[in-house]
């Protein structure tokens, strides 16, 4: 494979993570980029107008190079809306600092959006059943010389990877490694292998225990790649007792200032802490936010199968950019700890942030997270008063009110 890095430094020198984490060990592209970017200048070199697709671009490294060396019709599809965001601003800057105007658009998660391409190349996700929807996504709507090329860093790879990508193509081969990344060709697509979209959903009912009335089994949904998938993750569990009694404290504190009282789930996941919100009482309106595509199609997904439409309204959002200022009487965050495989914090503190932001004087934050992170003095410092509410071996339930 030619080496792209020369012909497309002076871009990847540009790119930048925000509005993403940025930190000194968080960088806006890496070795896989430029291994796909390798792959698909050799393509373009032999196929100089094929239609190409990106999957998983985490800052817009292979969408804007793609378009640099010369693709013309380039479709994108990220989860993270912070992705999204980054690629459209690190494309401005580039056009700012004299690169080529770059011509790319964003896709649904639609099979109907992924078909007719020449060359698509993705960014391997983490879950094996987003994986699986994704190739299923691309073979079946490909033509018989689609070529697929996915990468990672090789310590996230193993032949699980490999043999998802056999169900949807007839033949699957590694490149050798480099600077510790390896991509997968897939080539020669197979009809019929895509999980219609109706069975996309996985379902199961759970029971969330306890007596409260809000604690009742509750069915939940999740799309590939969802967190825990259709099940309850232990911090939730965790989490959950005081979910109701702090909903019902909301309530009351606006209703004695004479106002509609207002929750929010930040980073809803699968949306079962808006599932009890919205059960804790009907005087509470419930949003329910979270930037990631996935996230935000499963909570709508189990907000409906437990009747709870009229009730929760679902965002895709990154943090709270798209709530006022002082304007929520609760927020609950089980919040995450890495900023796409690396352990960081930084992605929590900023979730701390904006719910400090939006929350009123007197409101409160409701969090649970790993022990050993040690959040209270961040939560302290940022938000305000911060109180132990539970706490075990591996995780911690805090109550925070804002000055």
């Amino acid at each position: 494979m030619p080496d792209s890095a020369a012909a497309l430094a002076p871009l990847l020198d540009t790119l930048r993570r925000a509005p993403d984490v940025e930190a000194d060990n968080l960088s806006a592209s890496d070795a896989t980029d430029r291994l796909l970017l390798d792959a698909a200048a050799e393509a373009l070199d032999t196929q100089p107008q094929a239609r190409v697709l990106v999957i998983g671009d985490t800052h817009g490294a292979l969408t804007l190079g793609v378009s640099e060396l010369g693709a013309t019709d380039v479709a994108v599809w990220q989860d993270p809306l912070v992705a999204e965001l980054s690629l459209d601003a690190n494309a401005r800057r580039w056009v700012a600092a004299g690169g080529r105007e770059p011509t790319y658009r964003h896709i649904a998660l639609d099979p109907a959006e992924f078909a007719g391409f020449d060359l698509v190349l993705m960014q391997l996700p983490r879950s094996l059943s987003l994986l699986d929807a994704l190739a299923g996504f691309v073979a079946a709507g490909a033509h018989p010389a689609t070529r697929l090329v996915a990468g990672a860093r090789v310590k996230h790879m193993d032949l699980s990877m490999t043999r998802v990508l056999e169900r949807h193509f007839a033949s699957v081969h590694a490149s050798l490694a480099r600077q510790k990344s390896r991509l997968l060709f897939a080539e020669g697509p197979r009809a019929g292998t895509a999980t219609p979209a109706v069975q996309l959903v996985e379902q199961s009912q759970v029971d969330l225990g306890g007596s409260d009335p809000a604690l009742v089994p509750l069915t939940i949904c999740a799309f590939p790649g969802g967190f825990a998938g259709a099940s309850l993750d232990i911090g939730t569990r965790v989490l959950l007792p005081h979910v109701a009694p702090a909903a019902r404290a909301a309530v009351e504190r606006a209703t004695a200032q004479q106002r509609q009282a207002r929750a929010i789930d930040l980073g809803c996941g699968t949306g079962v802490l808006a599932a009890v919100l919205a059960r804790a009482s009907t005087e509470l309106e419930v949003i329910a936010t979270d930037q990631m595509r996935t996230a935000a199609a499963s909570t709508e997904a189990t907000i409906a199968a437990n009747g709870l439409a009229e009730h929760v309204a679902v965002i895709r959002d990154n943090l709270l950019d798209a709530q006022p200022d002082a304007s929520a009487d609760l927020v609950v965050c089980n919040p995450p700890f890495h900023v796409g495989a690396a352990v960081h914090t930084g992605i929590a503190e900023a979730m701390f942030a904006s719910a400090a932001r939006v929350l009123r004087p007197g409101g409160q934050l409701l969090v649970v997270f790993n022990s050993h992170l040690r959040y209270r003095p961040t939560l302290q410092r940022v938000v305000g008063p911060t109180e132990q509410l539970d706490r075990d071996a591996k995780f911690t339930v805090t109550q925070t009110t804002r000055r």
